[in-house]
């Protein structure tokens, strides 16, 4: 019996942790992050002649501040494309693509503070881990 409490309080726990959330808050300015590299969004729209070759893409966006992980933006969505403008470095500028024809520039601010990946990429399968380990220690206890 004691077991058991010890099993539900564990999985409420865990399914606590996994559904927690940080309050919202508003971003000082609206940025992209490609490959560790953060650029901040302007209004200024790129002739799409002037595109290059693709060199990313959104693989995480949130409007809650925040530190995060991978290619990010707290204004596109994932799965929108970066690419490089023809005759400008991208340590200088990339353009992003908001619909068929029409591509923003975001200008380069350094490197990003945020790791490629954070603990929060990997806090499911600890959750999950440490749930098996306790459903299998309980069944052992059993027996």
């Amino acid at each position: 019996m004691r077991y058991r409490i010890k099993i539900i309080f564990f999985i409420f726990l865990i399914g606590c942790s996994l559904f927690a959330s940080t309050a919202n808050a508003s971003w000082a300015y609206m940025f992209v992050v490609n490959d560790g590299h953060i650029y901040t969004v302007s209004e200024t729209q790129v002739d799409p002649k002037l595109i290059g070759s693709k060199i990313g893409k959104v693989t995480k966006y949130s409007d809650r501040e925040g530190t995060y992980s991978g290619n990010f933006s707290n204004r596109y969505p994932k799965g929108t494309k970066y690419y490089e403008i023809k005759g400008i470095d991208i340590k200088e500028a990339i353009a992003i693509k908001e619909k068929e024809d029409r591509f923003i520039k975001a200008f380069y601010q350094g490197e990003y503070g945020g790791s490629r990946y954070g603990w929060q990429d990997f806090l499911p399968y600890i959750s999950w881990a440490l749930l098996l380990f306790f459903v299998i220690r309980f069944l052992i206890k059993r027996r």
